[in-house]
């Protein structure tokens, strides 16, 4: 940001210092990591101009900038979502980037999830910005009411409503990390080999596979629902592939796998709710794939790549390795 140089270095200094709780707010907020980094770029206008003599506490300062900015593009990327070519999923975050604070407690943390973010695409904009503003950084609901331009009573008013949306799916938010490697582990083996039986013995009843292309790759128009369907749907999607490889990594703090069919790349994640699969979400956008920075080019996987625990399965034969 070429503005620094008009600043004294300690007010610089400052703002640094803030910017990964800065965009953990917006990218919460917006689940876009481009449209994060554009309230930040204008977050850091806005403190530019400011008197920062006047103002006694920064951090505080800046969550109230960047909240409200968030907020405002929020509103207007609900239209966008709403005409997006099919099923719309967030962006990840860049691997290795660090957002948020690093004392959050688990269950701030998870609010980072791409299960979360998804979820919060229930809430309308004045809900989720409460719901947040709650539930990761604790805030008393008088701050978030000044924050956010609400009276107290809206915004008790909005949390519990935000609540009730989410519901029981905020169980899918956490991950227990051993079993849930374990299971996906299990569950990529018998995608990529086709094992249609095996797979939906891993699935919940009612699980929902949801899939974005963004209509510049491949997807299923309308989220596929219940194990049969699901597991139908992956053993044709890995059976039109010669080849199925995939790169296991972590992504907005849960497993993931980075897959590349032929030559198409796509990203999973997965939910699970008592020892099964509830959800998985399926993003072959190569707009947001290309947000995970891993890749050197559009037909091949960056330098980390090659730090990751990698498998690989050719039709008619199992040649995993890790």
């Amino acid at each position: 940001m070429t503005a620094y140089a008009e600043l004294r270095p300690a007010d610089a200094a400052v703002f640094e210092q803030h910017r990964p709780v800065l965009l953990g707010v917006a990218y919460r907020m917006l689940g876009s990591w481009w449209d994060a980094e554009d309230v930040l770029q204008d977050a850091w206008l806005r403190w530019h101009g400011a008197d920062r003599a006047a103002i006694g506490d920064p951090r505080a300062w800046l969550v109230t900038v960047t909240t409200r900015l968030a907020l405002d593009q929020l509103r207007s990327a609900r239209h966008r979502r709403e005409t997006y070519p099919g099923t719309w999923l967030p962006e990840p975050i860049p691997v290795g980037t660090q957002v948020g604070d690093p004392a959050e407690s688990a269950r701030q943390r998870d609010t980072l999830s791409l299960a979360a973010l998804r979820l919060m695409e229930r809430l309308t904009p004045p809900e989720r910005g409460v719901y947040l503003l709650r539930e990761t950084f604790e805030l008393p609901y008088a701050e978030i009411a000044d924050t956010l331009r609400l009276t107290e009573t809206n915004a008790r008013q909005l949390h519990r409503r935000a609540a009730e949306r989410i519901g029981d799916d905020r169980q899918r938010f956490a991950v227990d990390g051993a079993g849930h490697r374990a299971l996906v582990e299990r569950f990529l083996a018998a995608a990529a080999t086709g094992d249609r039986a095996g797979l939906q013995a891993m699935l919940a009843d009612e699980i929902t596979l949801w899939s974005d292309g963004g209509g510049k790759a491949r997807a299923a128009v309308n989220p596929v629902v219940g194990a049969a369907r699901v597991a139908r749907f992956l053993a044709g999607v890995s059976a039109k592939a010669a080849e199925v490889e995939w790169w296991l990594l972590d992504v907005n703090g849960g497993p993931a796998a980075l897959l590349r069919l032929g030559g198409r790349w796509s990203l999973m994640t997965w939910e699970t709710d008592h020892g099964r699969l509830a959800g998985i979400q399926l993003l072959a956008n190569p707009d947001k794939m290309r947000a995970l920075g891993l890749f050197a080019g559009d037909s091949g996987g960056g330098d980390l790549l090659g730090e990751l625990r990698f498998g690989r399965v050719a039709r008619g034969r199992d040649r995993s390795r890790s």
